[in-house]
């Protein structure tokens, strides 16, 4: 096992604290304040307690397993994404750090249909436009005049090009429609132009820099299902404003090319054997990278936030069974984590007590979100499952302890738990921020820039190991350490189940509430562009 590093307990802020959460109720070790431990201390004892978990899990100790991600982007092509050497060589990584620190290693395939796409300009000036295939798309093989259909290039560009059939009145049968991000999902703009004979679609970026910088490729997802994985029979991708902009030249022709491709890749299962075998703490992060970068903030952070808590409780001897999660193809569609699930028996996913997300945990320009399970700010547009409103509180509570200020993400389903939540697995989790630009009360808060996105680099090339925020990602390795032995003892607070107490006789106290900076319909989520039901920005 690769020697850990020093870290610090929970620190003064907790310490005499001993007010309890409603229905939580969850002991703490007490938090001296000692001197952080020893290497040879936290690669060989049982970090049973909070302090000594968390005084063994660091920005340090995550650091280095950003470090590995990187060093293997760089020997890659620049990217660890799905069906890529990179992608592989990264979860040859996982599987290495499970072994060492004594954790089981499970490797297992899923197969999904990948696509080579084309995106080609003909006419009045021949281009390859940058773009992506969307999800759910169908093949095809088109060349014809592209048509715009209801788009705005001028002013703030709001549009609901394509949400109406009334939009393709007159429509030419067997043209290209070309429809514009904006007001209604991509699946009612793709589905009404293959109503109206379009033989293609392509879809643009809005151009509107007041959600979000929407002005790069988009990735359209159309909400595909395992029974209906095409939503629609022609070939549909995605681009950018700038792209759109060229194509709403009169007398534009292009070619529009879809070809699938059935591709396996897999997901990392890691264990560490409870006393109870049928109550399973599970916690998951998504391992692959887009096509552009190395991925190391999304979503190195989450992976090696995970990988640190393994390394520290390699000695560990817990209640219940804990289980993580290291997913693929998340950026095509979470296509990884929905297969595992699916993949899975009735009586396997009964098994699983809850399940933990942490997907992009050290935004450079960050807030710290914790997913609006009780949606005290924000409805959630999913069920969300009984027991959730436990883990969002556990998390929360973890704040208050630190004295960190923390907001609502909607609980949108558009990360990893969207499989688990689909079937009544309670979920929570975590979320530093996309491409949403921070505001000056949330500067105010949190630090950082007013202005800029929470990461500028959100899926483009420099999400490199300069594109994370050591505070962030110092506290949230805690957050996710801490969460974890919460419920590695006990998940009475979310399905019933009674366990043990976590040694020493610490009570965290209640949650000091989220800070209500966002006033958007998804909260931190909207723009965030995992939004696999929706809209995904793709670099």
């Amino acid at each position: 096992m690769v020697s850990k590093r020093s870290g610090r307990s929970l620190g003064a802020a907790a310490a005499g604290l001993m007010v309890a959460t409603a229905g939580l109720a969850v002991p703490l070790a007490a938090s001296p304040s000692v001197a952080a431990p020893s290497n040879k201390a936290c690669d060989t004892r049982n970090n049973n307690t909070y302090d000594k978990l968390l005084g063994c899990v660091s920005a340090e100790g995550v650091t280095r397993h950003l470090e590995a991600f990187q060093a293997i982007a760089d020997d890659n092509g620049g990217t660890r994404a799905t069906d890529t050497p990179g992608y592989q060589a990264s979860v040859d990584y996982v599987v290495d750090v499970l072994e060492k620190s004594g954790w089981s290693a499970d490797v297992v395939p899923f197969t999904y249909n990948a696509t080579d796409t084309v995106l080609q300009q003909i006419t009045p000036t021949p281009t390859a436009h940058p773009h992506a295939g969307a999800t759910g798309t169908g093949e095809g093989d088109v060349t014809a005049s592209v048509v715009p259909v209801d788009v705005a290039l001028t002013g703030t560009r709001a549009n609901s090009s394509g949400c109406e059939a009334a939009d393709f009145a007159g429509f030419p049968v067997g043209a290209i429609a070309l429809v514009q991000r904006g007001s209604c999902a991509f699946a009612v703009k793709a589905l009404n132009a293959e109503a109206a004979g379009a033989s293609a679609v392509i879809i643009f970026n809005q151009g509107d820099a007041s959600a979000g910088d929407r002005f790069g490729v988009i990735r359209p997802t159309l909400s595909p299902t395992p029974d209906n994985p095409t939503v629609v029979d022609i070939p549909v991708v995605g681009t950018s404003f700038a792209a759109g902009q060229s194509l709403a030249q009169t007398g534009s022709t292009a070619r529009v090319a879809i070809d699938f491709r059935e591709v396996t890749d897999y997901n990392v299962i890691g264990e560490l054997a409870g006393e109870v075998s049928d109550n399973v703490v599970m916690a998951g992060a998504h391992l692959d990278s887009v096509p552009a970068g190395p991925g190391i903030n999304d979503n190195g952070s989450g992976s090696a936030g995970l990988l640190d808590v393994v390394e520290a409780m390699s000695n560990s001897k817990p209640h219940n069974t804990v289980r993580f999660a290291w997913w693929g193809a998340e950026e095509i569609g979470l296509i990884g984590s929905s297969a595992w699930v699916a993949q899975r028996t009735q009586s396997e996913k009964d098994e699983i007590a809850l399940y933990l997300n942490f997907d992009m945990i050290g935004s450079p320009n960050y807030y710290f979100g914790v997913y609006d399970a009780d949606e005290s700010s924000f409805v959630a547009p999913v069920p969300v499952p009984a027991g959730s409103e436990h883990i969002e509180g556990t998390l929360e509570s973890f704040y208050t302890v630190r004295s960190e200020p923390y907001d609502d993400s909607a609980f949108s389903g558009r990360s990893d738990y969207q499989a688990f939540i689909n079937n009544g697995i309670p979920s929570g989790g975590l979320f530093t921020g996309a491409e949403v630009v921070k505001t000056p009360q949330q500067q105010a808060i949190w630090g950082g820039v007013a202005g800029e996105s929470f990461d500028q680099c959100y899926h483009l090339a420099c999400d490199t190991i300069a594109n994370v925020n050591q505070k962030a990602l110092d506290v949230n390795s805690d957050a996710v350490a801490f969460a974890v032995l919460t419920y590695a003892y006990s998940t009475e607070g979310v399905n019933g189940i009674k366990g043990r107490k976590v040694p020493g006789n610490f009570t965290v106290p209640s949650p000091a509430g989220p800070e209500h900076t966002f006033a958007g319909p998804l909260g931190g989520d909207d723009g965030h562009d995992h939004d696999h039901d929706h809209e995904e920005v793709a670099s």
